[in-house]
């Protein structure tokens, strides 16, 4: 089931009350009511690890503690397709092109299936909530899957994705990506794949000079002709991995940067749209902001001194950063979504209506980012218009196809652009619910 009204007790934390010295400016100016989630997504049986926006927004897609993934029509907010894709918890789901799907499933195993909007017609609508379905849940039928790959999930570290320099211009559906990953002989080490012809091709091996426990959380990235990994640890560090030669098999790695900015382990980064920076947190209080070391003409030391703050509220997770690069979010143990403004680290909301801790966040694209269009790297502000213009051309070729030119049909496509540009924040939480927020 899905698209219900928010529960009646259901609220966000209230801000502190003004001093009796402010009490006649707080009557003039009221303070505006708590943020509600706009929509409530019911329809999972187990905690949500993983949500996130794919095609343009017009998809979210979301996977729980027990393998479950549901892909969510964000204009109707009803399952568009739903199948069990590992044995054991989702790590993460997120869309490779405008016609695949990749989940990573703690059954050491990371898939790509083939899902376009018409492949959905043939899968199951009924959610894992149903109890009539509980039957034929063994029968339902799967996207068709394309890659199987065996990799290390004992450290509940989820992939890192990028595209390569190679595939950033081409528009086919097919380019090729790289994957990170911790080694499957050793978590503290990094491997990374290559997609589609699933190989690895570069390995990071630990550092033996810093006890750093397991890789707990990764990132990826290309600028110009270097590759880069950051990667956060069991200890609290987070370090920086530079490979000028993004081509060859036996290209050597060179840590460029490394910091202890928590007591406790990293839980999740992400990277500023501008590769120039990227933020951790923890189960520790602390939110760091590292600048990324990628000018080599600077001292790489002094210039990536991270900037810390402690908020008060230990274990945030799920990190991610908006695509105009203005606001992240986290979600908390506490069951409470916060907000932050990037550039201050300052606190701008809390969002309030999980009564059970929250595990992952995800920001719709947000199309009006043009401020940060020069600076964005190939693969991403792209790459993201290449599968919003597929995503059109696909619903295009149905519409043609059926002879559904009609007000019904137009006015579903009013409804579609519609949701596509509300600047959706989506908060999954142990509760099995996904909260959607219309915020800033």
């Amino acid at each position: 089931m899905s698209d219900h009204p928010p529960e009646p007790a259901a609220s966000a934390e209230p801000s502190p009350p003004s001093s009796s010295s402010n009490s006649n400016q707080a009557m003039a100016f009221p303070k505006p009511p708590p943020a509600q989630p706009v929509y409530i997504l019911r329809g999972h049986t187990a905690a949500i690890h993983s949500v996130e926006f794919i095609r343009g927004n017009t998809r979210l897609v979301s996977g729980d503690a027990d393998g479950w993934v549901v892909s969510w029509d964000v204009a109707t907010k009803r399952a568009a397709g739903v199948w069990k894709a590992h044995d054991n918890a989702i790590l993460r789901t997120t869309a490779w092109g405008s016609d695949k799907i990749i989940t990573h499933g703690r059954d050491q195993k990371l898939r790509v299936w083939k899902l376009e909007l018409a492949d959905e017609r043939s899968l199951s609508k009924a959610l894992p909530a149903d109890e009539q379905q509980k039957h034929a849940q063994a029968h339902r039928q799967q996207p068709w899957l394309l890659h199987s790959l065996d990799v290390n999930t004992l450290n509940f570290c989820a992939l890192a994705m990028c595209e390569t320099n190679a595939s950033s211009e081409r528009v086919e559906s097919s380019a090729a990506i790289l994957i990170a990953v911790p080694t499957a002989l050793d978590s503290d080490g990094i491997d990374i794949f290559q997609l589609p012809s699933e190989k690895r091709i570069h390995t990071i091996s630990k550092d033996s000079s810093t006890k750093t426990g397991m890789v707990m959380a990764l990132g990826l990235f290309q600028r110009q002709d270097s590759l880069y990994v950051v990667a956060g640890y069991e200890s609290g560090h987070t370090k920086v991995f530079e490979n000028e030669s993004t081509g060859g098999h036996t290209s050597s790695w060179k840590q460029v940067y490394s910091h202890q900015p928590h007591s406790q382990p990293v839980l999740s980064l992400a990277i500023m749209p501008c590769r120039d920076a990227y933020l951790t947190s923890s189960a520790d209080a602390v939110l760091a902001k590292h600048n990324l070391p990628i000018d080599k003409q600077q001292d790489r030391e002094q210039a990536c001194l991270p900037k810390t703050i402690n908020t008060k509220h230990a274990g945030q997770q799920g990190l991610t950063i908006r695509s105009d690069g203005k606001i992240l979010a986290t979600a908390g143990w506490d069951g409470r979504m916060r907000v932050y403004a990037t550039s201050s680290m300052m606190e701008l909301a809390v969002l309030k209506w999980h009564k059970d801790g929250c595990y992952a966040t995800a920001f719709a694209e947000i199309e009006e980012a043009t401020d940060l269009k020069p600076c964005l790297t190939s693969g991403s502000s792209t790459s993201a218009k290449r599968t919003s213009d597929a995503v059109d051309e696909q619903q295009q070729a149905l519409i043609a196809k059926e002879g559904n030119i009609n007000l019904r049909a137009l006015s579903e496509r009013r409804r579609s652009e519609k949701a596509r540009s509300t600047h959706w924040l989506a908060g999954g939480s142990k509760d099995g619910k996904i909260s959607l927020w219309d915020i800033y």
